[in-house]
């Protein structure tokens, strides 16, 4: 793990709550905003797995990578990437799920 790894979790953690505020804001609802940074998160980290395929892999051209080359084990190997999608993943889903289990106010 690089030494940087704690902060990168953080970020990505930082901006996966803020997504999930600002779609709980639009819509009132904590399980579209935890489903809504988790599949940033995760096509975040997906994506970057595709590109070490490429760089590793692929000579450099994305036309070499097979379809399943952001999927390939090998470019999964350090716990960076899996931190980086799994933190806001759980995140957001106790965040829905402490919003969701509070009482509702209700309006006279």
């Amino acid at each position: 793990m690089g030494s940087d790894c704690g902060v990168g979790v953080i970020a990505h953690l930082a901006l996966a709550i803020g997504l999930q505020l600002l779609v709980v804001a639009a819509t009132r609802c904590w399980w579209g905003g935890a489903f809504a940074a988790a599949a940033w998160a995760i096509s975040r980290e997906l994506t970057q797995a595709e590109y070490r395929w490429i760089e590793h892999h692929g000579g450099g051209l994305r036309a070499n990578m097979p379809w399943w080359g952001g999927f390939d084990p090998i470019v999964w190997q350090k716990a960076d990437p899996w931190l980086d999608w799994l933190v806001p993943t759980v995140f957001g889903v106790i965040i829905a799920l402490i919003a969701t289990q509070r009482p509702q106010r209700r309006t006279p």
